[in-house]
C-alpha cells in the first residue's frame, strides 16, 4: 500500500488551549516538516518505469465545427508514440459530471468534434519525453469551420438568460416596496474568477492490467474520482485506485475527473504504458471553469428607523453553451436578515465558456457581495451606522425555513470585532478621514456559510508498540486533515498525540466524501472519534477478558490515559505491554457515521462517491451556519487613486475549533482571497473569439504578500453540538464571504464613490 505517514512531534502542543486533551489545542501541522524538507510526494512526482508524456492540444476558436485533423507530421516526429483525437480515441461510457451535466449519447470521448469554447481539448500527443510531445503538438493541424461566438454575458446576443428552479418567495414584496418609506436599488457585478491552485491539474495514469487502473492525481475526492474512472471504463469500483496523499490547493477545482484526465487514461490503456499529463498554467484556465461572472439587482425597502420591509433579488450567472452551472446567488440573501417580504429569482446565461465550477464558497461569496453592499447603501440613505442597521434586522430564526439557529453569534462578532477594530471612532461622512494625501475608509460587512453533514468512515489500528494509526481516503490539501484527525484519535483513545500516525489520500483506504463545502473536518473528526472510541472499548475488553492480560479480574472497568491502561484506582501498564502480554500485533477497528438504514454495499458506495451525502439535510430540525463580521480599513491615494487594504479585523463564529492554529490559517487564507477578489482578480475575455486573455499569473492578478496588511482574526464561536457531533462548524470557506463588500464599503467611505463592479481598480475611481 502506498501510504503517506505523518507523525506528531514532541513539543508541538501549545499550552494556550484550555482543553485538557489534544483536540482543541494549537498543534503545528503534522505534514509540515515533510513539505518543508521536500519529502512530500505530490501526484506528478511519482516515478514509474516506462513513463510517457502527454500534451493536450486545445481549440483556438470559441465556437465551430472541426472539419479535419492532420496528425501525420506529428506522428512522424521523433519520440512520438501516439496522436489522439476523436477519430482514433477509445470511447468511454458517458456519465454526468459533478454538476449533473451528461454528454449526449452513451459513448464519450474527451476530444471535441464541435467546439463550444476556446481552449476545448481537440487532440493529444504522447511521446517519450515532455519536450518531444510539446514539439509534436505544434505539428498537429486542426481545420475548423468557425461559428459565431458569444464570449460573455455582456454581449447583447447573450440574451436575458434561462430561469432556474431556485425561486424563493414569501409575503408581498411588490406592495411592500411600493409602500416603503425608503428604497434602495442597485446592480452589482463580479467577473470570472479562477481557482489557480499553486499545483496545476495533471495526473499519471497506469494500467497494471487490462482491468486494473491506478491514477495518481491531485484530488479533493479520491473515492468519487475512482467511481468516475470506473464508470468511464466500465470497471468494478474496486479495480480503480486513486492516490492523492498531498494536494497543492484546489479551492473546489479538484473534485472530479476532467477531460484531460480521460485523455491520459485512454492513452495509457492504448499504449500499455504509464502516461503523465501535466496541464500547463495557461491551460488551467480552460481545462476547468472557475467562478462564473455574475450580475445581481437588489431592491431593499425599509422604514425610516431601519427596519427591513422587503427584499427583491434578481440574479444571473454565466454558464457554458452546452452545460448548466448555477452559482446559487440567492443563498445568502434569503437567510441573513429578518424581512417579512422577500423574492429571489435567478437565471443562467449560456455563453461560449468552459463549464464554470465550484470556487471557494460558491454562491455564498457573490451573494454576500451584493447583499452587503446594498445594506451599506441603505445605511447611508438612512443615516444609520452600518452595524446598527444589521443589529436592528437580526433574525431570531432562519427567515427562509423558520427553523431555530443551532447557534448564531453575529451579535458577539459585531461587538468583539468592532471593539478590536475601533469602529466607534469612525466618522460616518465620506472623505472625512485622512492622513496627508491618503483618504482613509472604514467599511464592514458580514458573511455566512452553511454546515453540511455527509457521513464518513475511518479505521483505527493500535499497534504492538502502543502507537496508533488512523486511516481514511479523506484528503489534505493544506487545511490540516492529517493533524486534526491525529488529535481526534489521541483524544478519544487516551494516548499522546505524538504516538498517532495518519494515512490519507488513497481510495483503497476507508471511505470519505468530497472535501468541499467546508464539511471534511467536521465529518471526519466525527468518524474518527466514533472509531477511536470503539477501539478503546475493544482495548479495555482485551485488558479485562484476555486470559493472558495482567489486568484481568483486577476491576470491572479500565481507564486509558496517557498511553497506559489501568483500573480506576491503582497502577496499570502501557498499551504496548498489554499488547505484548496478550500476543496481539494489532487491534484494528473500522466504523462509519452512515445512517443506520443505509448499510448495503451499494448504498455505502453511493454515499461516498456521489453528492447524496451532502443532500442529507431536509430532516435536520435546526438551521446550521457559520457566521463572520469583517471590519476593514483602506487607504486611497487622493492623487493616483491607488487602493491599499491597510487593516483587517474579522470576528468569526465557526463553533468549536479543533485546532485554533490551523483554523486561524484557514480564516486568514479566506480573507486574503477576499482581498484579491475585491481589488485584483478578473478573468478578461477576447470578445472576438472567447479567448481568456488573462490566462497566466502575470495578467490574472492574485493577492501576494505585498498586498496583504496585518489581519486579526477573533473566534467568537462556542461548541455547537446541534450542528455537528463534536461541535465544530464550517471554517475553510467562511472567511472569504463578506470581505469584498467590506472593502467596497470602505472605498465608498474613503472616496464617496460607490463601486458596484469588481474588481475595484484605479480606473473605477476616475
Amino acid at each position: 500500500m502506498i501510504g503517506v505517514e505523518t507523525r506528531m512531534k514532541h513539543g508541538d502542543a501549545s499550552d494556550r488551549s484550555p482543553s485538557s486533551g489534544p483536540l482543541g489545542r494549537e498543534i503545528v501541522r503534522a505534514d509540515g516538516p515533510s513539505k518543508v524538507q521536500g519529502a512530500a510526494t505530490y501526484a506528478l512526482e511519482h516515478r514509474l518505469e516506462g513513463l510517457l508524456h502527454c500534451v493536450i492540444i486545445q481549440s483556438t476558436v470559441g465556437a465551430g465545427q472541426i472539419v479535419a485533423i492532420d496528425r501525420s507530421a506529428a506522428e512522424a516526429s521523433p519520440g512520438v508514440r501516439l496522436v489522439l483525437d476523436a477519430g482514433n480515441s477509445l470511447t468511454l461510457r458517458s456519465q454526468p459530471d459533478f454538476f449533473g451535466n451528461k454528454p449526449p449519447g452513451d459513448d464519450y470521448t474527451p476530444f471535441a468534434t464541435e467546439i463550444r469554447h476556446n481552449g476545448e481539448i481537440v487532440a493529444a500527443v504522447v511521446a517519450d519525453t515532455l519536450e518531444q510531445a510539446q514539439a509534436a503538438a505544434q505539428l498537429v493541424r486542426v481545420e475548423v469551420k468557425p461559428q459565431p461566438v458569444i464570449a460573455t454575458h455582456d454581449d447583447p446576443r447573450s440574451g436575458y438568460g434561462n430561469p432556474v428552479p431556485l425561486d424563493k418567495d414569501w409575503g408581498n414584496p411588490d406592495d411592500a416596496l411600493a409602500d416603503a418609506p425608503v428604497v434602495v436599488e442597485a446592480t452589482y457585478e463580479t467577473p470570472r474568477e479562477y481557482n489557480v491552485p499553486i499545483e496545476p491539474h495533471g495526473l499519471i495514469a497506469h494500467w497494471e492490467a487490462d482491468d486494473r487502473l491506478t491514477i495518481y492525481e491531485p484530488s479533493q475526492w479520491v473515492d468519487g474520482m475512482a467511481k468516475h474512472y470506473a464508470t468511464w471504463f466500465e470497471l468494478p469500483f474496486e479495480n480503480v485506485r486513486v492516490v492523492s496523499p498531498f494536494v497543492g490547493g484546489g479551492f473546489g477545482s479538484k473534485g472530479q475527473a476532467l477531460p484531460h484526465s480521460a485523455a491520459a487514461a485512454i492513452a495509457a490503456r492504448m499504449l500499455r504504458r504509464p502516461v503523465k499529463l501535466a496541464v500547463s498554467r495557461p491551460q488551467t484556465f480552460t481545462a476547468y471553469g472557475g467562478r462564473p461572472a455574475t450580475r445581481q439587482t437588489l431592491k431593499l425597502g425599509a422604514t425610516r428607523d431601519g427596519q427591513l420591509l422587503a427584499i427583491d433579488h434578481d440574479g444571473s450567472n454565466e454558464t457554458a453553451a452546452n452545460a448548466t452551472f448555477i452559482e446559487t446567488l440567492g443563498v445568502v440573501t434569503s437567510m441573513m436578515y429578518a424581512v417579512p417580504n422577500f423574492r429571489s429569482r435567478q437565471r443562467i446565461v449560456p455563453v461560449n465558456t468552459v463549464t464554470p465550477g465550484a470556487f471557494r464558497a460558491p454562491g455564498k461569496n457573490p451573494s454576500a457581495f451584493a447583499l452587503e453592499c446594498a445594506m451599506d447603501e441603505l445605511a447611508v440613505e438612512l443615516g444609520l451606522d452600518p452595524v446598527e442597521l444589521r443589529l436592528r434586522n437580526e433574525p431570531d430564526v432562519d427567515p427562509e425555513t423558520g427553523k431555530p439557529w443551532s447557534s448564531r453569534r453575529l451579535r458577539e462578532a459585531y461587538a468583539v470585532g468592532g471593539e478590536a477594530f475601533g469602529w466607534a471612532r469612525r466618522d460616518p461622512a465620506p472623505r472625512s478621514m485622512r492622513e496627508g494625501r491618503q483618504l482613509i475608509g472604514w467599511g464592514m460587512a458580514c458573511g455566512t456559510h452553511p454546515v453540511y453533514s455527509s457521513p464518513g468512515e475511518a479505521m483505527v489500528r493500535i499497534l504492538a508498540d502502543g502507537s496508533v494509526e488512523v486511516l481514511s481516503s479523506a484528503i489534505d490539501m493544506g487545511t490540516g486533515t492529517y493533524t486534526i484527525l491525529a488529535q481526534t484519535a489521541a483524544d478519544a483513545l487516551g494516548v499522546p498525540v505524538e504516538q498517532v500516525t495518519t494515512k490519507l489520500g488513497d481510495s483503497r483506504l476507508p471511505r470519505a466524501p468530497v472535501a468541499g463545502g467546508s464539511q471534511l473536518a467536521n465529518l471526519m473528526t466525527a468518524a474518527v472519534h466514533t472509531t477511536a472510541l470503539a477501539a478503546r472499548e475493544e482495548l479495555i475488553a482485551l485488558g479485562l477478558t484476555d486470559p493472558n492480560s495482567p489486568l484481568r479480574d483486577r476491576a470491572n472497568t479500565l481507564i486509558v490515559a496517557g498511553g497506559r491502561i489501568a483500573p480506576p484506582s491503582g497502577d496499570g501498564i502501557s498499551i504496548a505491554e498489554l499488547m505484548a502480554a496478550t500476543g496481539r500485533d494489532v487491534l484494528e477497528v473500522t466504523r462509519d457515521t452512515l445512517p443506520k438504514k443505509e448499510r448495503s454495499n451499494d448504498e455505502r458506495l453511493k454515499f461516498f462517491t456521489t453528492m447524496a451525502g451532502m443532500e442529507r439535510g431536509t430532516g435536520i430540525p435546526k438551521s446550521r451556519h457559520s457566521f463572520c463580521a469583517h471590519f476593514v480599513e483602506v487607504r486611497v491615494d487622493e492623487d493616483f487613486g491607488t487602493i491599499r487594504v491597510s487593516r483587517v479585523v474579522s470576528a468569526l463564529d465557526a463553533g468549536r475549533l479543533y485546532n485554533p492554529k490551523l483554523a486561524d490559517s484557514q480564516f486568514k487564507g479566506g480573507i486574503v482571497m477576499g482581498i484579491g477578489m475585491a481589488l485584483l482578480e478578473e478573468g478578461i475575455t477576447d470578445p472576438r473569439n472567447g479567448r481568456i486573455l488573462s490566462s497566466n499569473l502575470a495578467d490574472y492578478r492574485i493577492a501576494t504578500n505585498a498586498d496583504i496588511p496585518h489581519i486579526e482574526t477573533i473566534s467568537v464561536g462556542i461548541p455547537d453540538y446541534d450542528a455537528t457531533p463534536l461541535g465544530g462548524k464550517a471554517v475553510g470557506e467562511l472567511a472569504i464571504v463578506g470581505v469584498a463588500p467590506a472593502i467596497a464599503n470602505a472605498v465608498f467611505h474613503a472616496t464617496g464613490k460607490r463601486i458596484r463592479r469588481l474588481p475595484i481598480t484605479l480606473e473605477s475611481l476616475i
